[in-house]
């Protein structure tokens, strides 16, 4: 029977187990199935946490998180058709109080800002042990973040080289020349597109305009898109606007 609402329930007695906690909702997304399925049962002898669904691509993985509102995806970076950051930005429209771990097995750092821009607080490689993940997901759900300590140690070398920049912008002059494609590449790269929308609008693949961002970094001499970015925007190369 409940109890009236002018008499609250007695809190538990002294010794008296509190009720337990609802376990962490889950859902995991990965295209390449023997992953997946390994996942999901190594997750799911965690007794805080409940895989509820799984999914093999990006679509399926918004259309299940839109119906089922996980409290956690944990997702492919990397998937065909449809990217996990994509899905990400997406499952954030439908589910806004989902968290996304990220799982890549590249440590390319424009992975890492895309999945953050996208709304994700936790990015892991693929080889994390799975005591490792499961308290990644907790972190996550609790509201911290949690990344990869190989990438974290990245993101603070770029804000790190990013600083130096702030106290000694370049010259227009000190940019060496780029060619025509090459230019067209660093202004949407600016714009903070990814290689995939970049390729989009330039009409070029993936694979072409990564290898044209590669030659951009060697010829700014700088390690990341990011730092890229910035160092044109500086020097009045291209416009920040």
């Amino acid at each position: 029977m409940s109890a009236h609402p002018l008499f609250p329930a007695q809190a538990p007695y002294p010794g008296e187990p509190a009720a337990p906690a609802a376990p962490i909702r889950a859902m995991v997304v990965d295209d390449h199935a023997l992953f997946r399925r390994g996942l999901v049962s190594v997750l799911d002898e965690e007794p805080d946490i409940d895989v509820v669904s799984e999914a093999s691509d990006g679509e399926e993985a918004v259309r299940l998180a839109a119906e089922l509102r996980p409290d956690v995806v944990i997702m492919d970076v990397m998937m065909p058709h449809t990217s996990g950051i994509d899905a990400c930005s997406r499952i954030r429209e439908a589910a806004p109080h989902t968290r996304f771990v990220m799982l890549t097995m590249s440590d390319d750092e424009s992975d890492l800002f895309d999945a953050l821009k996208a709304g994700a607080t936790g990015y892991l490689l693929k080889a994390i042990s799975v005591t490792e993940l499961a308290e990644a997901v907790r972190a996550i759900v609790k509201g911290d973040s949690f990344i990869n300590p190989a990438m974290a140690t990245k993101l603070i070398g770029e804000f790190a080289e990013l600083a130096k920049q702030e106290s000694a912008p370049p010259s227009r002059a000190s940019i060496p020349e780029l060619t025509r494609r090459e230019t067209e590449v660093l202004k949407l790269l600016a714009r903070s597109l990814n290689n995939r929308e970049i390729g989009e609008r330039l009409f070029i693949t993936e694979n072409t305009v990564k290898n044209h961002v590669r030659k951009i970094l060697e010829k700014l001499q700088v390690h990341s898109r990011t730092e890229a970015a910035i160092y044109a925007v500086r020097a009045e190369y291209v416009s920040g606007r």
